[in-house]
């Protein structure tokens, strides 16, 4: 009976306060509003307005008559009633209560109720503004700034938004989760091996099983998890990158199974994990499908459910202890994981490293520093490397598993010594080069 350890380990361990709590006044909340995220799909956001929480916060996002986007405050500053139920109207939106007006700024245009010759409300409307964020619409998704006027950073760039011929389908899905846990699965590879494909049986490809040989880059405020694995005669090299604080992006998810060549083959998401509040978080997206992303066919609702978590969301009980996807990976740990509780192995070391990277950024926000933004410098295209290569390259009469990790770091160095090259010719140059490799076996 000694062996029976549940009674000296039932006091559920802390989790993480620090990289976990996201609201206002928590050190991570304040470090998270120093970046641009997405807050909502652009056909969600109409003349009838929409509430949604971001960042702990309850806000009301709207479309003015003349389609000018607001996020502001839920509560009129008046007397507290939810904007929700506001009218939208050609400057702005008004109040169902009282008939205030604001514009998408927070501007109070007008407080019709009260005397027009009132000094208290003419006062009030030039010295007072309801809460509102500065807002920029791309390609589908809104994204919302949240944090001080004074340091509002540049929007980021991302050099596959401008990969051509690939179309972009935005997407929402919600977890009933902390992001944390969300974040944790870009930067744990081994996960797809188990989870997608032998705990759930084949999600994506029979590939996808191989467990490889993984090797994490710790790049500026970027991280990347490279796992290659051995299909047959086939090297798979699969690269999930995560630029802090939550942009995610991957290999495909259908388009390569690796059993055939690919060149440079980019991600089958684009995506940004933001914190709703402590206890959940949402996955706001674009599924990418094309030549250099994933099959056509996919681009569906339930298409991008299965890219993002393996299956489609809206599932039974049974379906989803049978055959679990992400999550119910991540929301199985509980709303708020026990960090304090994991034993954290060397796999894990892409987790542990980006983790280690915010809980500094947080502390130096707390002493006064700024937290470095994805660009380097201002104006800059950000290179990204979350992509798939698939090369024909029988095994040799050596050690296979360090052979295959070391067409793992030459794909690596290959893309990184690029990394200036204006886009295209990047692509190209990548792409010609892998092709050398390849046919001469020069690894």
């Amino acid at each position: 009976m000694k062996n029976f350890r549940g009674y000296k380990q039932s006091k559920l361990p802390k989790s993480d306060e620090t990289i976990s709590q996201t609201e206002p006044s928590s050190p991570g909340g304040e470090y998270l509003r120093r970046y641009w995220h997405p807050v909502a799909l652009s056909s969600e956001v109409s003349t009838t307005p929409l509430q949604i929480r971001i960042l702990g916060e309850d806000l009301v996002i709207f479309k003015t008559t003349e389609s000018k986007i607001g996020l502001v405050h839920r509560n009129c500053p008046h007397r507290r009633a939810s904007l929700v139920y506001g009218k939208c109207e050609k400057k702005g939106i008004r109040c169902c209560y009282h008939g205030w007006l604001f514009a998408p700024d927070g501007e109070i245009l007008e407080t019709p109720g009260e005397d027009p010759d009132s000094k208290q409300a003419a006062k009030l409307r030039e010295t007072f503004k309801l809460g509102a964020y500065p807002i920029i619409e791309f390609n589908g998704l809104i994204f919302a700034y949240l944090g001080p006027p004074e340091n509002i950073p540049e929007f980021p760039h991302y050099d596959t938004f401008d990969i051509p011929e690939v179309t972009r389908r935005p997407y929402r899905i919600k977890y009933n989760c902390n992001w944390i846990q969300v974040l944790d699965a870009i930067m744990d590879p081994v996960h797809t091996s188990f989870l997608h494909g032998q705990s759930s049986g084949i999600q994506f490809s029979k590939g996808f099983a191989e467990v490889g040989e993984l090797e994490f880059f710790e790049r500026g405020v970027q991280y990347l998890g490279c796992n290659t694995r051995r299909v047959d005669d086939f090297v798979w090299v699969r690269v999930n990158e995560l630029i802090l604080p939550n942009f995610t992006q991957a290999g495909s998810a259908f388009a390569a199974d690796g059993t055939k060549t690919r060149y440079f083959g980019r991600s089958s998401f684009t995506r940004w994990v933001v914190p709703v509040d402590n206890d959940h978080c949402v996955a706001l997206a674009w599924g990418n499908f094309g030549e250099r992303a994933d099959p056509i066919e996919y681009n569906t609702k339930e298409g991008c459910e299965r890219i993002e978590a393996g299956e489609i969301m809206d599932r039974t009980w049974k379906e989803k202890q049978n055959r679990p996807g992400d999550a119910e990976a991540v929301e199985g740990m509980g709303s708020i994981s026990a960090h304090k509780g994991e034993h954290l192995m060397p796999t894990d070391y892409g987790v542990m490293i980006y983790r280690r990277r915010i809980r500094k950024l947080i502390k130096d926000l707390k002493e006064g520093k700024e937290p470095p933004q994805p660009q380097p410098e201002k104006g800059n295209i950000i290179k990204t490397n979350g992509q798939d290569t698939v090369l024909k390259v029988p095994k040799r009469n050596i050690d296979d598993r360090s052979f295959i990790k070391s067409i793992g770091s030459a794909v690596m160095k290959l893309q990184f010594d690029a990394e200036k090259m204006p886009l295209k010719k990047r692509d190209d140059h990548i792409i010609n080069k892998l092709s050398s490799m390849e046919k001469s076996g020069d690894f």
